[in-house]
């Protein structure tokens, strides 16, 4: 069984296809981008592929990121928005 304590967590906002965004916390970001935009998507993803991951971040402890999740989805539009225009996470890998 993988070690959930040492590992390094991602939160992450993705863009549906209708716009939309979707938040949520991963170990494996790849892994998950490609599950949202496959057959194992989440229920609010599954009709709105494709996805594209459009920020994210990372945390030390799976606590850290449910809180930071909670946090981006209080969030309004506007303010998601900003903070995937204003993110210093570096440029977005292509996944």
């Amino acid at each position: 069984m993988t070690d959930l304590v040492n590992q390094i967590w991602f939160i992450y906002i993705v863009r549906c296809a209708d716009n939309s965004l979707y938040t949520g916390i991963t170990i494996d970001l790849k892994r998950r981008i490609n599950e949202h935009n496959g057959s194992n998507a989440a229920k609010y993803t599954r009709n709105r592929q494709p996805v594209e991951l459009v920020y994210f971040e990372t945390v030390d402890s799976r606590a850290s990121a449910a809180s930071r999740e909670a946090a981006i989805k209080k969030l309004s539009r506007k303010e998601k928005e900003n903070l995937i225009t204003n993110s210093i996470s570096g440029e977005i890998p292509k996944i």
